[in-house]
């Protein structure tokens, strides 16, 4: 996911490295974000034939997946986890391990072309008369159309009373964690019974004393492995994509009711069995040591936060966002800003669409929902390109 900057804007160019000139850069669209939404998005216009650059935060296609916890694998088998044009390699009732899924798409990058420029963080994205101006530094890009595709974990959410725990306690976000070596001697508490801190939980406990606080969701009996794969998997697929939409009431009353996704690989009863000592929720800080909601506390040496992440789109001056600072969209149109889209997010229009099974839809009707440039591109005098 992100990208470089150079002078070349064509769609066919392969991953580059950023271009400090501070120069401007004229193409029909700009994506944010080169995770596999972008990526997959970026597809969807090369087909199209059109001029678009990729622009995106680190320094390699697939860090964002690299950058994760040592252990993690994908809850969807390989045969749903391919992008528009390519399948998964390999097995395809495997279940990929993080860093297969980086490489996969860096080799998907570079075999389709794609112009992404790694290491451009954009810190800026405003209207300029009929263009959008996404600016990064002293760079910046002027385009007909913006796809916004930076996914779900931009900011990792803490809570304010991790201030008042102790300095003793060593803590560190879900997003920092790469595996028990890193953690100090001593009990770990993990913080939120998600999929993330369920697995790292289990994990640490081979090697700590470990609880974990809050309350577990849906706990389906369905799990991540070769059989389900082939019989179950492709049930859940159709009801993630094609059932539980925006399109329908069943589905509406899904995307507003679902608070947390439910628990895939490792349930409770595995977290027990592993020793792991299921504690109630958070709910303050006495004598620099955490507190439950059932009036207990308890000392540890680190806190491991797997409380999630909240969107930032702070750096976004347009009128596309409700009260609480989400996008205004409908299946990631936003019709109050002709021109800006957003891919990647939870339910954009179905309870898959953050995944790698719903991204390649999504892309699809998005890029049908552009429309044609406007202008062919032609080379100005000062040897730019423009749109």
């Amino acid at each position: 996911m992100r990208t470089d900057s150079t002078d070349s804007t064509d769609s066919t160019d392969s991953t580059d490295s950023t271009d400090s000139t501070g120069s401007t850069e004229f193409v029909d669209t700009v994506i944010i974000g080169g995770g596999q939404a972008g990526l997959a998005m970026g597809a969807e216009l090369a087909r199209q034939g059109r001029l678009f650059v990729i622009l995106d935060a680190a320094q390699r296609v697939g860090d964002s997946w690299r950058q994760r916890w040592d252990s993690l694998r994908l809850n969807t088998p390989a045969r749903y986890d391919g992008l528009p044009g390519m399948p998964f390699p390999g097995d395809p009732f495997a279940f990929p391990a993080k860093d297969e899924l980086a490489a996969f798409l860096e080799e998907y990058a570079a075999s389709r072309g794609l112009p992404v420029r790694s290491g451009v963080r954009v810190d800026g994205l405003r209207r300029d008369g009929d263009r959008f101006v996404t600016t990064s530094g002293a760079s910046s890009w002027e385009s007909h159309n913006v796809v916004v595709a930076t996914g779900g974990c931009q900011a990792p959410k803490v809570p304010g009373l991790a201030e008042r725990l102790g300095d003793e306690i060593d803590q560190l976000h879900s997003s920092d964690y790469c595996n028990p070596a890193q953690l100090p001697a001593g009990p770990v508490l993990v913080v939120g019974i998600g999929n993330s801190g369920a697995e790292i939980a289990r994990e640490i406990a081979a090697s700590h004393e470990t609880l974990i606080a809050g309350r577990p969701s849906a706990q389906p009996p369905v799990r991540p492995n070769r059989a389900n794969a082939r019989f179950f998997y492709p049930v859940i697929r159709f009801v993630g994509l094609h059932v539980l939409t925006t399109a329908n009431p069943l589905g509406r009353r899904s995307a507003v009711k679902m608070a947390a996704a439910p628990l895939i690989r490792t349930k409770v009863s595995d977290l027990v069995a592993a020793g792991v000592r299921v504690v109630p929720r958070i709910t303050g800080v006495r004598d620099g040591r955490p507190a439950f909601a059932d009036g207990s506390s308890c000392d540890v040496s680190s806190v491991i936060w797997c409380t999630g992440y909240r969107n930032d789109f702070g750096w976004i001056d347009l009128p596309a966002f409700d009260d609480n600072g989400e996008p205004l969209h409908h299946r990631g149109v936003v019709e109050a800003v002709p021109g800006l889209y957003f891919i990647g997010i939870e339910f954009l229009y179905a309870l898959f669409s953050a995944t790698l099974p719903g991204i390649g839809r999504d892309a699809r009707h998005l890029a049908r929902r552009m429309p044609r440039p406007q202008l062919a591109p032609v080379v100005l005098a000062e040897g730019r390109v423009r749109a």
